[in-house]
């Protein structure tokens, strides 16, 4: 089976989430269900069709967490040697060179992507040229719009 990389930031918050589902998520939706049971028909009862989809997702969820967990392989981007170059969990400055636009990216797992906090997919398109290359490099990235090359500026492993 194939390793799931993970900072230790995504492992954590996957934690947290999975703790939520078991402890608050899960004990709520059982007790939606028989709520709903105590009304009577279930054929036409919507309530309780509803806590039953809700339950699945739920479950589904839980299950989803537990096993990207249990192939997790989790990366402290602050124990990170790579000696300047781009790898997963590092965090890079980068500059556009057509509008001169100065960004930083950290590269991180796929349940911890979220471009509004600059952490972008490991698998990503702009991920993927970055990763091997170090500062003063310049990355090609395939972009709808067409070939965008993008400099890199610095490399940090916090």
């Amino acid at each position: 089976m194939q390793k799931i990389p993970l900072t230790v930031n995504g492992a954590d918050l996957l934690k947290q989430e999975l703790q939520e589902l078991k402890s608050v998520a899960r004990p709520a939706v059982i007790e939606a269900i028989a709520e709903a049971r105590s009304h009577g028909d279930l054929s036409e009862n919507a309530e309780y069709e509803a806590a039953k989809e809700k339950q699945g997702f739920i479950e589904g969820r839980i299950a989803e967490i537990e096993h990207k967990l249990s192939l997790a392989h989790i990366i402290d981007p602050k124990e990170t040697n790579a000696d300047g170059k781009v790898v997963f969990g590092a965090t890079v400055k980068m500059q556009d060179l057509e509008t001169e636009e100065v960004v930083s990216y950290q590269i991180v797992g796929e349940d911890e992507a979220d471009i509004k906090q600059a952490k972008i997919f490991v698998g990503s398109p702009i991920a993927r040229a970055l990763i091997g290359k170090e500062e003063g490099d310049v990355a090609e990235v395939q972009a709808p719009s067409g070939v965008r090359e993008y400099e890199i500026l610095e490399v940090f492993y916090i």
